[in-house]
């Protein structure tokens, strides 16, 4: 009988897996890269605990509980806050 030969052998099928596996995984690491948030979660604004929805007050408090600030920079940005929302500067949200 004539046949089409002994098939693709085993080199033919690790060089196609190996090419299946990282055409999949480049699907996915695009796909991931494409949603916002997705995969960012060491950069700066994600940091644990992060919410998108704090005042700036919020943030202010936020930093200066974790040390970021002294007390005198944390006062004079405190302050500046509130003159801006008195003079109508900065709108609530």
């Amino acid at each position: 009988m004539m046949g089409y030969g002994w098939g693709m052998g085993a080199g033919g099928w690790i060089a196609m897996t190996i090419f299946w596996v990282a055409l999949i995984t480049l699907v996915v690491w695009l796909v991931v890269r494409a949603f916002p948030g997705g995969g960012d979660t060491g950069r700066e604004g994600r940091r644990e605990g992060w919410s998108g929805s704090e005042t700036p007050e919020q943030i202010l408090d936020r930093r200066y509980a974790a040390g970021e600030l002294d007390l005198e920079a944390y006062q004079v940005m405190r302050a500046t806050l509130a003159s801006g929302r008195s003079n109508g500067k900065g709108g609530a949200r």
